[in-house]
């Protein structure tokens, strides 16, 4: 991200007028290398085509936020592989971690992976250092640490539905984990930041707090991501979890959250309405059937028509609902930019 995105993003997060309506993504492994041209395996493996893939994305449309910008990651193995997950990865389809926790009497031995030299963090890190004389040569800097948030990471750890069961049936043990992976992921953050002073944010996704409700909720997410981000000491704290969030967004500004990425379940009006405007809104084009598979008439009408129902265009960041699906075309990104434009309130 340019110092000029940047100081745009701060002015929008503290809800300052804008000439326009800002435009960003959040983009990695499932839109960027297919769109590209190149496989995942490649884009995971190849230092000089990730670097590629995110200039041309850059260069296509170089008003548009990319959300972190220059995302060093191996999808969802990234962080479970810090505590032994066997990570899967196929030419082109999406990785997969499998369960490193075979029984809930396993938690009790577990102990705190070491980012800086656990799993494939050091990759990920190295990656960057490598990349960044390139990223700072074309007036871009790393201004994000990023990461599953815990709930996500346990789900790998578990499996989503012996993770739900243990909530239920072994709440003591699941709090231990929560600790383990919170303690992790500090430290994480912390690493980054250490490498890259220029970070000055931190992105945490996990769609598994649309899993539960609101009580879970508050017991097993909310205190976990608030020490994260609160540990953080950053301008910029972005969340996404694009699955169920109607019953936890209130909370997301006492979580610490000030940027939010929502998935379809509420529009920008309701989701404004029920955190007091607090949070800014990274979205909320459906991503899936309106920005990957409608045409880019049909992307324009449908964004124009989201934007004319705005109460408030304050504190927003026109973009899908969640991050870049696959297969999303110039075209139709061309298509909401010029919507857009178009739009005036």
């Amino acid at each position: 991200m340019t110092d000029a995105h940047w100081k745009q993003l701060l002015s929008v997060i503290k809800g300052e007028p804008q000439a326009e309506i800002p435009v960003g993504f959040i983009i990695d492994c499932p839109w960027l290398p297919n769109w590209y041209g190149i496989s995942l395996v490649d884009y995971f493996s190849n230092d000089e085509l990730f670097l590629k893939a995110n200039f041309a994305a850059i260069d296509a449309f170089p008003d548009v936020m990319f959300f972190p910008g220059f995302w060093s990651e191996y999808g969802m193995c990234t962080e479970p592989s810090a505590f032994g997950a066997k990570c899967t990865f196929w030419k082109n389809e999406f990785p997969f971690a499998s369960k490193t926790i075979q029984s809930i009497e396993a938690i009790d031995d577990m102990e705190v992976p070491d980012p800086e030299i656990d799993g494939l963090l050091p990759f990920m890190l190295n990656r960057l250092k490598l990349a960044q004389p390139g990223i700072e040569a074309r007036g871009h800097k790393i201004r994000f640490s990023v990461s599953r948030g815990p709930l996500n990471i346990a789900s790998f750890l578990m499996g989503t539905t012996e993770l739900m069961m243990a909530i239920v049936m072994e709440p003591e043990r699941v709090h231990r984990l929560m600790r383990i992976i919170t303690d992790f992921l500090k430290r994480w953050h912390e690493v980054q930041r250490e490498a890259f002073p220029s970070i000055d944010g931190i992105m945490m996704l996990d769609d598994i707090v649309g899993f539960i409700n609101e009580e879970d909720f508050l017991t097993f997410g909310f205190p976990y991501i608030k020490e994260i981000n609160d540990a953080a000491q950053v301008s910029v704290k972005l969340f996404h979890n694009d699955a169920d969030f109607r019953v936890s967004v209130k909370h997301y500004p006492a979580m610490g959250v000030n940027l939010y990425n929502p998935g379809i379940y509420m529009g920008i009006n309701e989701i404004k309405a029920e955190t007091n405007n607090l949070l800014t809104v990274l979205g909320s084009v459906p991503p899936r059937d309106v920005l990957a598979a409608a045409t880019p008439e049909e992307v324009k009408r449908v964004t124009s028509e989201m934007l004319n129902e705005l109460n408030d265009t304050s504190r927003l960041i026109l973009s899908c609902a969640g991050g870049m699906p696959p297969n999303v075309s110039n075209e139709n990104i061309n298509a909401l930019i010029q919507a857009n434009k178009a739009f005036r309130k």
